[in-house]
């Protein structure tokens, strides 16, 4: 029996020592998991620092954009206003050195590849538009389609059935260009 208890003694021994040794080897790995979770949260902490930062900068980029935007808008408006004046004060003078009546359209040019205000020549990068003004009166005309006659209205006509090019003329949205003379016999206030 002694023998027995001592073999029994002996391994309970040698199992201690290997639960010692293995709680050693588990400690030594969770000390090196610790460790690179550390390292983790340091890394997540840079990613999201330079995330915040990158995000401020394109927001920074995006207000100097809409600014810059907005700065060229009012630029623009600015030089179209000061185009119109331009104009404005060309066609004054080129009335007082022709002596032409500001009541009275321009009659209509008998070459119409020329503008019958400034004679410019239309080729390709000057397109020609027919003055048009929508006067009060309506006139009605009938369209056939299908065998019916329909009546429909057209408040579009032409003033001075001149050929302008777009420097001699106004943009009067869905109902056309127009002449400055016919513009500005409409809207006296604008000159």
């Amino acid at each position: 029996i002694p023998q027995r208890l001592a073999a029994l003694v002996s391994a309970a021994q040698e199992e201690a020592l290997q639960s010692r040794q293995q709680i050693q080897a588990l400690r030594e790995e969770v000390v090196q998991l610790q460790e690179q979770l550390s390292r983790a949260r340091q890394d997540g902490e840079r990613w999201a620092s330079a995330l915040q930062r990158t995000q401020r900068e394109v927001q920074e980029r995006e207000a100097m954009r809409g600014a810059e935007q907005a700065r060229q808008q009012e630029l623009i408006r600015d030089m179209k206003g000061r185009l119109l004046e331009l104009l404005r004060e060309k066609d004054a003078l080129w009335h007082k050195t022709e002596g032409i009546d500001l009541q009275t359209p321009s009659p209509a040019p008998r070459d119409v590849g020329l503008c019958s205000r400034c004679g410019k020549d239309f080729r390709l990068l000057s397109r020609r538009y027919s003055c048009r003004w929508a006067q009060g009166d309506t006139r009605e005309y009938s369209r056939v389609t299908d065998h019916h006659h329909t009546p429909t209205v057209c408040s579009l006509t032409r003033l001075c059935q001149g050929k302008v090019c777009h420097t001699c003329s106004v943009d009067m949205g869905k109902q056309g260009r127009c002449c400055l003379l016919c513009y500005q016999q409409r809207h006296p206030q604008a000159m």
